[in-house]
């Protein structure tokens, strides 16, 4: 999409500066033109990255299409270029140019979703559970997949994986090798193949009963 059209949205913040702090009012999201956002939540006494955010990638939208206060600190963790988004202009957007606001709003659609989906994958207890629930979501995104068969193919690297599951890379390198251990997958250097992705959701749905 062709942001150029927004300009008069810009807005640029330094590395290590706070755009905004979780539990405060929000009236705004975010469209990251460049750099990257680190987004970081207090679950219990531990402060946990949820994600770090790159270009094209949009944060903030909860609190504007809900009235909730801010979910999670944004943090820049480059120079950051962002179009700031309120509910007056963006109203203003979707009423005079409907069909790059329509285009938009699939993007901020799907953005809810990738939130709250990613957020049930941290609230796991199990770090293993963590790294097999991301495979899982990674699934429900996948289109031209033979759902007949259990076996599946994600083009994405175990560092990938780790950081989706909000743990240290090399945490995550021990758990998908213990999971190759027990031959649930095959790890490749430009793929992990899952042999029975049935058997990640039993393994996932059994740790969230336990909750």
């Amino acid at each position: 999409m062709d942001m150029a059209v927004f300009n008069r949205f810009s807005r640029t913040f330094l590395p290590g500066e706070v755009i905004f702090a979780e539990f405060e009012p929000g009236n705004t999201f975010y469209f990251i033109q460049s750099g990257r956002v680190e987004l970081v939540k207090l679950i219990g006494d531990i402060e946990k990255t949820l994600d770090i955010l790159q270009p094209s990638e949009m944060f903030g939208e909860m609190s504007l299409l809900e009235n909730f206060p801010r979910s999670a600190t944004a943090i820049a963790l480059d120079v950051v270029k962002v179009l700031e988004f309120n509910r007056k202009n963006f109203e203003i957007l979707m009423q005079g140019n409907p069909q790059i606001a329509m285009r938009l709003l699939k993007m901020l659609i799907k953005r809810i979703y990738d939130s709250k989906r990613r957020f049930m994958t941290l609230t796991l207890e199990d770090d293993h559970a963590k790294i097999a629930d991301v495979f899982l979501m990674l699934d429900e995104t996948q289109i031209d997949v033979d759902k007949k068969s259990d076996r599946r193919i994600f083009r994405t690297s175990a560092d990938d994986i780790a950081h989706w599951a909000g743990i240290n890379t090399t945490q995550g390198r021990d758990i998908l090798n213990h999971f190759a251990a027990q031959r649930r997958l095959e790890i490749f250097p430009n793929k992990i193949v899952v042999k029975n992705i049935n058997d990640f959701t039993r393994f996932v749905n059994s740790h969230r009963k336990k909750r």
